[in-house]
């Protein structure tokens, strides 16, 4: 029995290694372009969004969260 945990421990941390290599975050100096095109943008309408903020704050009485800082309290 331990000998089957044993080797299920190595195998599980063999494969969770594997998946170290392939990190989304890696952009390669000619992805750039392609990534700062317009309708690659998560945020195309920089207006509609600050509308779209402004009225999520005006219901739920909340500021932040969507960004680094800040949360419901106000104290950012």
């Amino acid at each position: 029995m331990k000998h089957k945990m044993a080797w299920s421990a190595l195998i599980l941390t063999g494969l969770l290694q594997g998946c170290a290599h392939f990190s989304p975050e890696e952009v390669k100096p000619w992805q750039r372009g392609t990534l700062a095109r317009e309708n690659m943008q998560l945020v195309t309408d920089a207006n509609q969004q600050a509308l779209d903020d402004h009225i999520y704050f005006s219901r739920e009485a909340a500021t932040g969260g969507a960004g680094l800082g800040g949360g419901g309290c106000g104290c950012n």
